[in-house]
């Protein structure tokens, strides 16, 4: 898109739904967004000419250059025209913004730039969150108005061909470096657009990071390591937020390069290393309501693509049946995610979601899939002090009458918090040696007798 196509954009923003919505807190008196607004009718006023004789204009990084220098020289014309007292850093904070709202995502730009801050949440034009460390703050970043942040939104949504409307008040979507993003707009949010954005490094996460971070010990990440080199069927459990993506992303790491891995997602988020990698995405159906594809249409087509690896991004229906039906035809080593407060609700919701996609099996047949699909579950938990650990690896033993008998190999255990309300705790071995150790030998992994020794790790 040309510069001067998205500086009209900019200065456009469609009709907002502010007299609709409920009670929100009141916009902060804020000259600059005057200041700011006048500014951009000027940018486009005097670039309009200018542009449509620069050659150069589809250059990304020379079109920014270009704007920079010629938007700093209008922003001090304008300045002197004025008579407005602007110092220096307050020009140049105006120029940025200004960039900010042409080439990227206006206000929260910075936020997102920010290596410290992993979730974005904006509650409507005059409220904006971050958690950090695992601790949600209040910033002082402001919008316009509601159609500024409608606006973003469809700035978000658009290049990836997803679309939001009163039609289609909610959209799940994702930026150019795989971060998550959700928008709800009214009439269901009463705050204004609502917009959640789940940051992801931009280099992925590796094993290293997640012993430093405290979510696992050494131990623990060699007997996954195993688990996944010996092709088991992991599915990786946990809240909302509490670390179960990167997680994922992690033992996936693990596969080795010569296999084949197909990864399935509602929005695509996973960053891989491995070099033979496919990935699927789910699509929303059209204006008609029309072409959708889902996550159990793309599982039922992964399984023609010759995988030797399968990995769902999130079961949360009709697909895990699929899902579990692959991992008992020997698409084994498969890997998923799922939410659920422990591994034992974990195994409830898969009889849940099995029961979604509309087949009458009776409870134990359901259950007796999962019993024989799953080997491990991997729970996950974010702790009152924003910490994310790995509470549970819990080895899936099989039936016993009609239930399914689990056994915890590892599990975290905290003790208190301190004074700062920093968890304090300890990971242990439960000194039980799991079942299919057998298969980790026969892949020719052999892990020392000290990790499954009972003792605190």
């Amino acid at each position: 898109m040309s510069l001067l196509k998205r500086l009209q954009e900019q200065n456009s923003f469609p009709a907002g739904e502010a007299q609709k919505t409920a009670a929100r807190p009141a916009p902060r008196q804020n000259n600059l967004w005057d200041l700011k607004y006048s500014l951009h009718q000027r940018v486009v006023e005097e670039l309009e000419e200018d542009l449509r004789d620069n050659k150069e204009e589809n250059d990304e990084q020379k079109s920014r250059d270009h704007a920079r220098s010629v938007i700093e020289e209008i922003i001090q014309n304008y300045v002197l025209e004025k008579g407005i007292a602007l110092s220096r850093s307050d020009q140049q904070r105006l120029l940025q913004e200004l960039l900010d709202e042409v080439f990227d995502l206006g206000p929260i730009t910075p936020l997102l730039k920010d290596p410290t801050i992993s979730e974005v949440m904006v509650n409507g034009p005059y409220q904006v969150y971050v958690e950090r460390n695992g601790i949600l703050e209040k910033t002082g970043i402001q919008f316009r108005d509601d159609a500024h942040v409608l606006h973003l939104i469809e700035k978000i949504v658009a290049p990836i061909g997803r679309r939001i409307d009163e039609s289609s008040p909610m959209v799940d979507a994702r930026l150019a470096d795989g971060s998550r993003v959700n928008a709800i707009i009214p009439p269901l949010a009463l705050n204004g657009p609502t917009l959640t954005i789940r940051k992801f490094s931009r280099d992925p996460f590796q094993v290293a990071d997640l012993i430093r971070f405290g979510t696992l010990t050494v131990e623990m990440a060699k007997f996954l390591e195993a688990c996944v080199k010996a092709r088991l069927n992991i599915i990786v459990s946990g809240g909302t937020g509490s670390g179960k993506t990167t997680t994922l992303g992690v033992l996936s790491s693990f596969i080795p390069e010569e296999e084949r891995i197909i990864t399935i997602e509602d929005a695509a988020e996973l960053q891989l290393r491995q070099e033979h990698w496919v990935r699927l995405e789910t699509r929303p159906p059209n204006v008609e309501g029309k072409g959708a594809v889902t996550m159990r249409d793309l599982v039922r087509n992964a399984l023609r693509m010759r995988p030797e690896r399968i990995v769902v991004g999130e079961v949360r229906g009709g697909e895990a049946l699929d899902m579990l039906q692959a991992m008992n035809t020997g698409h084994d080593g498969s890997l998923t995610t799922g939410h659920a407060n422990s591994p034992r609700d974990m195994l409830s919701r898969l009889e849940t979601m099995v029961l979604m996609a509309g087949m009458d099996l009776p409870v134990r047949a359901i259950r007796e899939q999962i019993a024989s699909a799953l080997d491990l579950i991997v729970h996950q938990n974010r702790l009152r002090d924003g910490s994310r650990k790995i509470t549970h690896i819990t080895e899936v033993l099989g039936m016993e009458g009609d239930t399914i008998v689990l056994q915890d190999l590892f599990v975290f255990e905290q003790t208190g918090m301190e004074a700062r309300g920093r968890v304090t705790g300890y990971f242990r071995s439960t000194g039980i040696r799991p079942k299919f150790l057998s298969k980790i030998h026969a892949a020719g992994i052999m892990l020392p007798d000290e990790i499954f020794l009972k003792k605190g790790l």
